[in-house]
């Protein structure tokens, strides 16, 4: 357990998924996103066609995941020859299925997918992202298996824990739903992260802060943040191109605020695996804010040095009776 005390001395200020991954396996951690054409409920009719509003999976996607469509082996080979350049020290390499609902379909066909992408000879591992509708009791006794063998990661997009925002964004899902799906999957020892998506029409920043105290009660290893950007192709696209006041933009001051109230409230045992994303900005209709994702982590870590303050640093006054949930 982290001692949220210590983080006054700490250099991020933050419990850093990217220390903790460095300690626990000697090294980088670096993920290689593989796209296996999976899809949605909320896009295949089960629960609706056109998906969430705020959605356009081809904002994440590599091109090389795009130019090779059901071929994760080359997939694999492609990101990794592009990131070897970038991040030469790697210690373990994963692979990670991010795009759409990466547990959503037969059991075999899952199990062929994720089997696919641990032959490669130098894949140590899963990150696996879906929603926590599409997380089965049968897959995470395979996905706990696995995890004796390999390094797993089950990433949640549970989004926001306001239902009224939930159903805003047309997610399909409520936040009972994500705690289900959280403590299933940690019942099972493996480690679960989640995200979060700070701005959505329908939450309000009450309700965007009270989350930290929410999510610190669950079996969490970890959180990421991103900020609400318009994205061209989605129907919150279409709405704010209609009506820019109905979806206001978060401008990065405010985000900044926003990151280092909810930190500041989050058990210090759920590490931060990042605090914001970025798209192309050919794809991205707002906000802009004229920065790079990797200098996100630094203005948290200067705000908080402002503030003299840290993660966790208001965890336990609001939290007494919770004890380690990572």
């Amino acid at each position: 357990m982290f001692n949220a005390n210590s983080f006054r001395l700490h250099p991020r200020r933050f419990s850093s998924w990217i220390d903790i991954s460095h300690a626990k396996y000697g090294g980088r951690v670096q993920k290689v996103s593989v796209a296996a054409d999976f899809t949605c409920p909320n896009r295949d009719g089960t629960k609706g066609q056109l998906g969430c509003t705020f959605c356009n999976n081809a904002g994440f996607t590599p091109q090389y995941a795009r130019e090779n469509p059901n071929n994760i082996g080359l997939q694999l080979d492609t990101g990794l020859e592009f990131l070897r350049r970038r991040y030469p020290r790697t210690k373990l390499w994963v692979a990670y299925f991010q795009a759409y609902s990466n547990t959503y379909g037969e059991l075999d066909r899952l199990i062929d997918t994720y089997q696919t992408a641990l032959r490669h000879r130098d894949i140590s591992g899963l990150v696996i992202g879906t929603r926590p509708d599409c997380v089965s009791d049968e897959l995470l006794d395979y996905l706990a298996e696995l995890s004796e063998r390999y390094l797993i990661e089950l990433e949640l997009g549970i989004e926001s824990t306001c239902d009224q925002a939930l159903i805003a964004v047309n997610r399909g899902h409520d936040f009972a739903c994500s705690v289900d799906a959280i403590e299933r999957a940690a019942a099972r020892n493996l480690s679960v992260g989640a995200h979060l998506l700070f701005g959505l029409p329908g939450e309000s920043r009450d309700s965007m802060v009270a989350a930290a105290e929410l999510l610190s009660k669950l079996p969490l290893a970890s959180l990421k943040f991103h900020q609400l950007q318009i994205v061209k192709g989605t129907q919150m696209a279409n709405q704010w191109r209609q009506d820019p006041a109905s979806i206001p933009m978060m401008p990065l001051d405010d985000y900044l605020e926003l990151l280092a109230d909810f930190v500041e409230r989050l058990n210090p045992n759920i590490a931060i695996q990042r605090v914001g994303s970025e798209v192309p900005p050919s794809m991205r209709l707002a906000p802009d804010w004229s920065l790079r994702l990797s200098e996100l982590a630094p203005m948290l870590t200067a705000k908080l040095e402002q503030r003299k303050s840290w993660h966790g640093q208001r965890w336990k006054s609001h939290c007494p009776q919770i004890g380690s949930t990572g």
